[in-house]
């Protein structure tokens, strides 16, 4: 492999600061949803005593997750030792973190107040999950900045393997956590499962090369930089793949449902509509299965690949694939009735035995959306003041077998 150069961007032209401004304007919307919601309480929003994590919860949730995955491209470098993709490294780091803290600034609402986070940071109540996760979620923060430290200053060079495989068994261990969270909820039939913590390790690494693979196409484009095809079609077989390997878990994860008696109820809620299920039966056939799964994987694994456009929409439709996944997952499991008495039937005027009713109020999405801005807004500064991208990834750069002709 030739010798790479990493720059940064002069990010001194009109577009720049233009793109700049509409995520801060997105940023600025999600403070004043946060105010809203702080100051008047929950009830001007969706959420309600049934369903107490709501849109933000799936955007939150989706990107923390998402953010392991962007770390994958850096681990197949450093810990499988695949030199093409080391030249690609200092970004995923920083779209790991950048993703991870937009997750979090949105799942900070969760607490009531955000400087309720103080508390979480300081008292630990180690039977709890989500306990676990503050210190998953920060540790990562700080294993991956060690991490791209490693990557960035030559006299630090030889410690980037080690700090890349405890990055990489971190993730694995913070994605297992976030899955767990479901896991262990034993009294919501949607979740319960232990299929919950592999199934969202292998969604990772769909969600965050999709994220990955828009970010670097879209900054070397609108950067004037030389992205060959040989780093393209690398990442967009590997996105297939990884959209495939989830869409097996879901499918696992349903039929293994249909085995289980007691998981009938659910599964035709989801399945089938039944019961007031038909949004969520239609958000996962038609969004999840259908537009976020298939159709991705016929853009990847045909000719239509050959188009970077249609690789960008394939890369898109993934996300919103995962942000339907979640919501099917999230909502949806929470919108099922609870079964109080197994094997009885239950009514009262709480509305027990009855699934519950949901619509995302404009705070929430506001949220949400705040979320995906503070990413795309911190990686866009963080390659203004750092030497991330490499000044050219054209194939005679990239391809370790690079050939001339």
């Amino acid at each position: 492999m030739a010798n790479v150069q990493y720059t940064m961007i002069k990010g001194t032209s009109f577009g720049f600061w233009a793109l700049l401004g509409l995520f801060g304007a997105f940023i600025a919307a999600g403070l004043g949803a946060t105010y809203m919601m702080e100051h008047n309480g929950h009830w001007i929003t969706g959420m309600n005593n049934a369903i107490v994590w709501g849109m933000p919860h799936v955007f939150a949730v989706f990107l923390i997750v998402a953010a392991s995955g962007a770390l994958n491209v850096s681990s197949i470098a450093s810990v499988f030792g695949r030199s093409m993709y080391k030249p690609l490294s200092r970004l995923s780091n920083v779209l790991a973190m950048t993703i991870l803290i937009g997750g979090l600034c949105v799942l900070l609402l969760d607490l009531g107040r955000p400087d309720r986070l103080i508390v979480a940071m300081t008292k630990y109540n180690f039977k709890s999950i989500f306990a676990w996760n503050i210190i998953l979620y920060t540790g990562f923060l700080g294993i991956v900045a060690v991490y791209l430290w490693t990557m960035m200053e030559k006299k630090m060079g030889r410690f980037s393997k080690a700090a890349g495989t405890a990055a990489f068994i971190w993730r694995l261990i913070l994605t297992t956590g976030t899955g767990s969270i479901f896991g262990f909820l034993v009294a919501r039939q949607a979740y319960d499962a232990a299929i919950m913590a592999p199934m969202f390790i292998i969604m990772s690494f769909a969600y965050g090369l999709a994220f990955y693979l828009l970010f670097l196409m879209a900054s070397f484009k609108l950067t004037g930089r030389e992205l060959g095809d040989v780093v393209v079609n690398r990442l967009k077989n590997l996105l297939g793949v990884f959209v495939a390997a989830a869409l097996y878990f879901v499918a696992v994860y349903h039929m293994t449902n249909l085995y289980i008696t007691e998981h009938h109820g659910y599964e035709a809620f989801i399945l089938l509509g039944e019961n007031g299920g038909s949004s969520y039966s239609k958000a996962f056939w038609i969004d999840q299965v259908l537009l976020g799964s298939i159709v991705p994987m016929v853009i990847l694994f045909s000719g239509l690949s050959k188009s970077r456009v249609m690789i960008s929409i394939a890369s898109l439709l993934v996300i919103m694939g995962g942000l339907a996944q979640m919501y099917v997952t999230i909502i949806g499991g929470q919108a099922y009735p609870l079964d109080i008495l197994p094997g009885w039937q239950t009514s009262s005027s709480f509305f027990d035995g009855v699934a519950t009713v949901y619509s995302p109020s404009k705070w929430e999405i506001m949220l949400g959306m705040s979320g995906i801005a503070i990413t795309l807004a911190a990686t866009m500064f963080a390659i203004k003041v750092l030497p991330l991208l490499p000044e050219s990834l054209a194939d005679k750069v990239a391809d370790p077998h690079y050939k001339a002709g």
